[in-house]
């Protein structure tokens, strides 16, 4: 018998059915190199609507880890959609770059070679950072690039640049001209570790053990003690006064401790405490010891003159909104210098905010306790209390405590001179409105910064560091006035644009200000420098208007950061923007959760359970990362693991081999059919992607990626691997090769590739391009990369839809029964049966393609008959493998015509 294989259309294709995704994405990222690919699509889509994504600057310290790979992958597929919707991207990566961090590794660099900052000097120092910090910009920019992530990366912004300094600068004067900055003495989160001012946003809360104490405050006149409860110990060196609830009642009590004064409520509580057993003497309102005086356990009022003008109101009762009943006494000891609530009541009533705490947590008084810091101090005071006969009960508290989320030590509060932007109930009131004309992604994003915009404090913008923006103000160094004007901070702004940023630090005041300067107070010449930094939230905050405003960009289309951010970026550059512009900054934000291990864990070097970005491009491929980016519901935490790359790998493999089997199949596509032109069966497939079009630009456009993933996926196991192209491998490889069906085939496998690879090219960036390198070898007409293309929505045939539901429910039936022929040995393959079912229903133009449909050898049409399965009638034909009754020569009549048909 001849070998029939040479006559057959066969599949040809050099598309690799491995994909070796290690070795392949690289010499991609080198084509789109060399063809430029991001200013080509800028070019192609000039005078097109733009869509901004402004990017938040990652941190230029260190390698990325996966979570920067999530955020990155998803703002590139974001940006990739839009690309293939036809806008003009304007994608402009940055880098965060000043900051504690970088200061701490480039003083560790330091300290390998005997150095100390200190030795060094702030200019020389500044230019460690800065050098630094390039280094990683380089790491991750490469490593950005590898994951496929298409932008501007010649011309990325760094908040380090003399031109984003100098426009930060400037929007430091808005806020100056506004009167939105002070300067003043309040209660700030302090690292004592790393000495200097923090924000908000840079505290986490840990759990720690500390002491719990009762202590006594013996009241002047009266034969009775104020009882506190405190689990800082150390805050007691600044008391100035108690705090107690108007309205609350309190009891006299008569103890062996002596007469003590306890709010009502928490009695039961404070006996079992402390131990102690009590007879009540008297019940009486919060109001009845209002400015009441006490006397200090350890400390004396004269001693207190060198450090505050006035002593009249020191150590009283006062009233306070803040008392609450839940732990405690219901009389909470004050310390202005060192709690928000207690400075707020201390400035109601003239009470200085008072703090003996260095920079470093040293304190400077009393004498037993100078040079102690304050979490030593503490065993100290509770010595000295016991001593004097003040303490009531000492014990362990486990609770949340604030701490510095860079060094994770704990923080203080402690009132010293900063820089407030004042976040006053006006300023509140108009960031509120702009949240909500914000549209956040999920929308409980919006409850989240609404309540921590609602509930914040003044922003401290100062830090007392070496490595970031001046505050470009001067004192005069004759009457103290601050030199803020705005002409002065425009003058500085314009020669740190020209010189950099270190002239700050290099110029004495003469060399800084604008010649001829003088106090607009007191005429002085003479001035002092500002030697504070801004505030790294600040900077980044700063980005729409350093990098998106000298574009002509008023508000960005869309801000993507993790949840985290709700009170960082997101929450900086609203309070800048609004402050400054007085409105957001942005259109909408997108947050996404936290990578996770499999079993939902935190990953961390010490569970070892960490996969870092190289590790999987290393190992599967960037693709396999970008598909396992949107296999989840990303808004919350996503699961990473190796289990999961490997189910990942898999689905890959499913999409690969289809994408191949259809490349393989238009080796010699030469035409297109009109869609009406085309076999029924080849309108339905495209009637089909063309109702998946329309769910997954609607996913697209919701930013709901995983159920892109999801319906394309099942698209492709199901419609299309499974049903399409299985039945079309008949007409593809038996068929001669013009033959109006094969054509059709080809068409439709053509128009279907083409848009399936556009619709997977945002989250499969290696794969659809390499792809359609391929396609475009036998279709010469298509661009320079699928990035050059834009969405195409392909018609529908209504009626071939609802005729083939039918159908489909007819193959079910049949499939049904082949199955069960097969398992009773009647059949080993579908193309030994025939099938015998009733014409009812089925449309004269589908009967001749049904045994195809059904994939088996015969149909036989029978008025009332169910669904039989018979075995096929005649011999199998060697060259396209149905049974046939009619044979000419050793093959099918079909086939027969066909080879009649190559010879001519």
């Amino acid at each position: 018998m001849e070998d029939y294989r040479e006559t057959l259309n066969l599949p040809k294709t050099d598309f690799p059915m491995k994909a070796n995704l290690p070795k392949l994405e690289p010499r991609i990222l080198k084509f789109w190199e060399e063809i430029n690919l991001y200013r080509k699509v800028r070019e192609s889509r000039k005078g097109r609507e733009v869509f901004v994504l402004h990017d938040g600057p990652p941190y230029a310290n260190g390698r990325i880890h996966v979570g920067h790979a999530l955020n990155k992958v998803l703002k590139d597929i974001i940006n990739k959609f839009k690309l293939l919707k036809g806008y003009d991207i304007n994608y402009i990566p940055g880098w965060d770059c000043h900051g504690l961090p970088i200061e701490r590794e480039v003083e560790k660099r330091l300290r390998k070679e005997g150095k100390r900052k200190e030795e060094v000097g702030k200019v020389e120092f500044r230019k460690l950072c800065r050098e630094y910090a390039k280094e990683f910009v380089e790491v991750q920019k490469e490593e950005f690039k590898r994951l496929g992530v298409l932008g501007d990366w010649e011309n990325p912004y760094l908040t380090m640049e003399s031109e984003y300094v100098g426009r930060e600068i400037l929007e430091l004067k808005n806020f100056f001209q506004k009167g939105l900055v002070v300067r003043s003495k309040k209660p700030v989160f302090w690292c004592i570790y790393d000495k200097t001012a923090e924000a908000e946003a840079e505290i986490e809360y840990k759990e720690r053990e500390d002491p719990s104490i009762y202590v006594k405050f013996k009241l002047l006149k009266e034969d009775a003690y104020l009882v506190i409860w405190t689990t800082t110990p150390w805050t007691l060196t600044a008391n100035l006064g108690v705090m107690v609830g108007e309205d609350y009642e309190y009891l006299l009590i008569e103890t062996k401790e002596g007469r003590l004064i306890v709010a009502k409520e928490l009695l039961e509580n404070f006996l079992e405490e402390t131990g102690l057993s009590a007879k009540v003497l008297k019940t009486f309102k919060g109001k009845d010891l209002l400015f009441k005086e006490y006397e200090h356990p350890f400390i004396k009022k004269e001693e207190l003159r060198p450090f505050l003008k006035n002593l009249e109101g020191v150590w009283k009762v006062y009233p306070s909104p803040f008392v609450e009943l839940g732990v405690g006494t219901g009389l909470v000891h004050m310390s202005p210098g060192h709690g928000e609530e207690d400075f707020k009541v201390g400035k109601e009533f003239n009470l200085e905010p008072l703090s003996f705490v260095e920079d470093d947590g040293r304190l400077t008084f009393p004498e037993f306790l100078k040079g102690l810091r304050v979490f030593e101090a503490n065993q100290r005071i509770i010595e000295i209390l016991k001593e004097r006969g003040n303490l009531l009960k000492e014990g362990k508290i486990r609770h949340s405590y604030p701490h510095c989320w860079r060094c994770k030590n704990p923080v203080i509060l402690r009132a010293t001179y900063q820089w407030f932007i004042k976040i006053d109930e006006d300023f509140k009131k108009r960031a509120l409105e702009e949240i909500e004309r914000v549209r956040w992604v999920p929308p409980v994003g919006k409850n989240r910064i609404r309540s921590m915009v609602e509930n914040r404090p003044d922003w401290c913008i100062s830090r007392q560091r070496y490595w970031g923006v001046p505050i470009t103000v001067f004192y005069c160094k004759n009457c103290k006035e601050v030199v803020k004007d705005g002409e002065v901070i425009e003058h500085v702004s314009n020669l740190i644009r020209e010189k950099g940023s270190d002239l700050w630090f290099e110029k004495g005041p003469e060399e800084l200000l604008p010649e001829g300067y003088r106090c607009k107070r007191c005429g002085g010449k003479e001035f002092k420098k500002e030697e504070d930094i801004l505030d790294v939230w600040f900077d980044s905050g700063s980005s729409h208007a350093c990098v998106l405003k000298p574009l002509g960009i008023r508000r960005a289309n869309l801000y993507l950061e993790g949840s985290d951010q709700h009170r960082g970026w997101f929450q900086s550059s609203l309070l800048e923007s609004v402050g400054s512009y007085g409105e957001a900054p942005y259109k909408e934000v997108l947050t996404h959760g936290f990578v996770v291990d499999e079993k939902g864990r935190k990953m961390s070097k010490s569970l070892g359970n960490v996969i870092s970005p190289e590790e999987i491009v290393k190992n599967y491929g960037a693709d396999i990362l970008r598909l396992w980016v949107v296999s989840e519901d990303y808004t919350q935490d996503v699961k990473l693991g190796k289990n999961i790359l490997r189910s990942i790998s898999e689905d890959y493999k499913k999409i690969r081999n289809t994408i191949r089997f259809m490349l393989a199949n238009l080796y010699d596509f030469k035409e297109t059919l009109e869609f009406n032109e085309l076999f029924h069966f080849d309108r339905w497939i495209i009637s089909k992607f063309s109702l998946l079009q329309d769910k997954v630009m609607d996913f697209y456009q919701n930013y709901e990626f995983h159920r892109v993933y999801f319906e394309v996926r099942n698209f492709i196991v199901r419609e299309l691997s499974a049903l399409y192209l299985d039945v079309s491998k008949d007409r593809l490889y038996v068929l001669s090769k013009d033959d109006y069906l094969r054509v059709s085939c080809q068409s439709a496998l053509y128009t279907l590739l083409l848009e399936l690879l556009k619709i997977l090219s945002p989250i499969l960036s290696f794969t659809c391009e390499e792809a359609y390198q391929n396609l475009k070898k036998t279709v010469k007409s298509l661009k320079e990369s699928v990035f050059l293309e834009t969405f195409k929505l392909l018609p529908r045939d209504e009626k071939v839809l609802k005729d083939y539901e039918n159908l489909l429910k007819l193959r079910e039936r049949v499939l049904k029964k082949l199955e069960e022929r097969r398992r009773e040995g009647l059949i080993n393959h579908p193309y030994e049966a025939k099938v015998v079912l009733s014409p009812e229903g089925i449309p004269n133009e589908y009967r001749d393609f049904l045994n195809f449909f059904l994939t088996v050898s015969q149909v036989e049409f029978k008025e009332g008959e169910d669904v039989k399965v018979l075995r096929a009638e005649g011999k199998k034909c060697p060259r396209c493998w149905l049974y046939s009754t009619e044979f000419e020569g050793e093959v099918c009549k079909r086939c027969s015509g066909v080879l009649k048909e190559i010879k001519r």
